[in-house]
């Protein structure tokens, strides 16, 4: 059985072309989903799945994540002289609560070259990945079960999600062994964006993994693909070969904020769970309603 996970990685190095021009003097991590930051929500995912321990991959020009997550006392004084003080107090208790670290990666080559960065701060104990533009909800519960499946198999895991055919080539897509248990599936292999006809499946990766220590040293080993970049998937890939790598089919959502479309409807669903946000469900019926009339 594998040792009890402690700690999480969270890529977010990337520059976010497709968010442009948005993303031109700030992370597309820190855009906001309604009032927060979507790395936010991502590291309270790690939070609610019992993983402190966090590492943050950041980059050239993603300075204000590690702003947000540290304190502001000016800023808190003139909140609580304001009386508005409870507005600080959801972002004071995250910091709390998690152990934030962070570290540049120098060149962009790529998700499996980010994930190298993190050799030194997971000392040979497996760990948690989760994509910094990438959210799940419920927050947490596919998280937790990657965590139960790799400490009762001590193998390498994924969470992935059925994708429609005309998305098959934007994701890691994989061919299922078997079906091991209900959502839960050993790995035959995964092949990194393949076109609709070289695909085996519709189950995409879907941004979260719990990965082996041994994943490093394959890292180093495997070399450029695809966009010829140091592919996770590749890595994954040779754990697969291995007997290695499961897969769990997490019930749920999954959003990317990584492209203008998600990214709005995304920021619009979340904005229609607020129930402090009242009116937006009928001001979007009624622009539907106006649309329908022009």
């Amino acid at each position: 059985m594998a040792q009890r996970l402690k700690k999480a990685v969270i890529p977010a190095a990337g520059f976010g072309t497709r968010l442009l021009p948005a993303t031109k003097a700030q992370p597309k991590e820190m855009l906001p989903i309604v009032d927060r930051p979507a790395i936010q929500y991502v590291v309270e995912e790690a939070i609610s799945a019992h993983l402190p321990d966090i590492l943050i991959i950041t980059g050239k020009g993603k300075h204000a994540i590690e702003d947000h997550f540290d304190r502001n006392f000016e800023l808190e004084e003139e909140m609580r002289k304001s009386g508005k003080g409870k507005e600080l107090d959801e972002i004071r208790e995250l910091i709390r609560k998690a152990r934030l670290h962070y570290i540049r990666q120098n060149e962009l080559l790529g998700l499996g070259d980010a994930i190298g960065y993190a050799r030194d701060h997971v000392d040979n104990e497996s760990f948690a990945v989760l994509l910094g533009d990438t959210l799940l909800r419920p927050s947490g519960s596919c998280l937790r079960k990657l965590v139960e499946i790799h400490e009762r198999t001590g193998d390498a895991v994924l969470a992935v999600e059925e994708v429609p055919a005309d998305k098959v080539d934007r994701y890691g897509i994989l061919e299922i062994e078997s079906e091991t248990s209900e959502r839960e599936f050993k790995v035959k292999q995964i092949i990194e964006k393949p076109g609709l006809d070289e695909a085996p499946s519709r189950l995409a990766a879907a941004g979260r993994y719990v990965l082996v220590p041994e994943i490093f040293e394959i890292l180093d080993t495997v070399g450029p693909g695809k966009n010829d970049e140091i592919q996770l998937t590749d890595a994954l890939q040779i754990l697969a070969q291995q007997g290695r790598l499961h897969a769990y089919q997490f019930e749920g959502k999954r959003y990317d904020v990584g492209n203008k479309t998600d990214y709005v409807l995304t920021t619009l669903e979340f904005a229609l769970d607020r129930a402090d946000l009242p009116g937006i469900r009928e001001a979007v019926a009624e622009i539907l309603e106006g649309e329908r009339n022009i």
